[in-house]
């Protein structure tokens, strides 16, 4: 298919290949992607919000996208709740999403890529470098923050003003003449934009999705990641909107987290990454540039520790024999919890476990189905989450986050599971409820730590 530019905002008049659309399963969903360019290395684009599949139709973003597959073979995709992919009940977690971007690149049979992310594409780009970084070759990050700037009150305005006016032209004008003045007088560039946006989710998705930005943070997770990573921000020549105050200095705070992180400053009018030519010719001078590729020892992991509350008291009343076959029933059920979600078993040793995860999210829902598959066989159990960068060595993991997620379980109650404050940031947007437990001083790791315990 053919998608032709036809305006003055674009150079001349221009023809644009529209690539195929692609689905990779998910789960049980499908993700729509679409690759195109025959680069010398595979370039993931991780977008704010906006479909890519239907910003193809404006031929600003086409142009942008053609650019970016000039030096890679680019591969876009729609997230799952958003345009061509299949929409959830459940808004996705960055873990899903990070499940979606393997789906994709599994599916295409890619076995490392660069990432660019934009916005809030960035979080979940960074994630996804850190912990994947066997399949990350570079990180570009566009524009990106560990936590959304602004105030609580202000994040509650942003969502209800994206529920009340998503796809009405006025307030598209509006939001595109901040983000993109050089082309938002153009009457096809709004209408082009304005249908991009209603292909992309309803109203309420749309506000859904601004509200778990805006309670996600990774600046823990941050000096994780041990990928070449190029920080880019845009450098306005007019005082910028209100959404782009102290993105500047967000990025600056990026690059001092993330170790060996260069910062480029790219000049021009507009704020979007696909205005003009600045941004694609930063990244394609960063990933084309010769480096040596890092073999990772180092990744980002979820740990789970559980262990019984009581243990020594139920085993002397059992008798050794009747203790061991419990524990075997429990060990059972404990192992077919850790293959639902995931999981890897580390250790067993004693009444305890020490498994790891890929997402936090899938930790704390197989410590849940421990505790009540324990509580069932009349055993109480007791766990604690934790998502921090571990060593590496063959299938082993070790380091401080280890000892981290040992500690917080030793703290919590019977049948509770306590998580620290990583956790609870990264499964943002998640159905996932938690109390406030205050703050704990861990044994043996330094300062105190504020644990959070999951709500039944």
């Amino acid at each position: 298919m053919k998608i032709v530019a036809a305006r003055a905002s674009v150079e001349e008049n221009r023809t644009v290949d529209w690539p195929e659309v692609k689905y990779a399963r998910s789960g049980d969903l499908s993700i729509a992607y679409q690759v195109t360019g025959e680069g010398p290395g595979d370039l993931v684009f991780v977008p704010f919000l906006l479909s890519p599949i239907f910003s193809w139709l404006v031929p600003e973003m086409a142009v942008f996208f053609g650019r970016l597959a000039s030096f890679s073979r680019l591969i876009v995709f729609d997230k799952r709740g958003t345009g061509a992919s299949d929409r959830p009940r459940v808004l996705p977690t960055l873990e899903v999403q990070m499940d979606d971007i393997r789906a994709v690149l599994d599916d295409l049979g890619s076995e490392e890529t660069a990432l660019f992310g934009a916005g809030a594409g960035g979080q979940l780009a960074a994630l996804f470098a850190a912990s994947y970084p066997e399949r990350t070759t570079a990180l570009v990050l566009y524009n990106t923050w560990a936590r959304l700037p602004g105030t609580v009150e202000e994040h509650r305005r942003m969502v209800r003003l994206t529920r009340d006016n998503w796809g009405r032209r006025e307030a598209m004008e509006e939001s595109w003449r901040e983000q993109w003045p050089s082309a938002a007088d153009d009457p096809g560039f709004i209408h082009l934009t304005t249908v991009a946006s209603l292909a992309t989710a309803s109203p309420g998705a749309a506000a859904e999705f601004r509200r778990a930005v805006a309670e996600a943070d990774i600046k823990d997770i941050l000096s994780a990641i041990r990928v070449p990573t190029l920080v880019l921000y845009r450098k306005l020549q007019v005082e910028p909107f209100p959404a782009a105050r102290g993105l500047e200095a967000e990025a600056r705070r990026l690059a001092d987290s993330i170790p060996d992180a260069h910062t480029v400053a790219v000049e021009g009018p507009d704020h979007h990454p696909a205005a003009g030519s600045e941004v694609a010719d930063a990244v394609e001078r960063f990933l084309l540039a010769p480096r040596a590729q890092p073999v990772p020892d180092r990744v980002l992991a979820t740990v789970l520790f559980t262990d019984f509350v009581g243990s020594t008291e139920k085993a002397v009343t059992l008798g050794d024999k009747a203790w061991r076959d419990l524990l075997s029933r429990q060990r059972e059920a404990v192992r077919a919890q850790l293959r639902r979600f995931r999981g890897e078993e580390m250790d067993t040793a004693g009444d305890g476990l020490f498994a790891t995860f890929d997402g936090p999210a899938r930790a704390i829902g197989c410590a849940q189905a421990i505790i009540a598959d324990s509580t069932e066989l009349g055993l109480e159990v007791r766990a604690g989450v934790h998502t921090g960068e571990c060593e590496r060595d063959e299938r082993k993991l070790a380091g401080i986050a280890v000892h981290i997620g040992a500690r917080i379980a030793a703290e919590a109650n019977s049948k509770e599971i306590l998580v620290s404050s990583t956790v609870k940031d990264l499964v943002a947007g998640s159905n996932i409820d938690f109390a406030d437990k205050g703050e704990h001083a861990l044994k043996g790791i330094p300062a105190k730590w504020r644990l959070f315990a999951v709500m039944p």
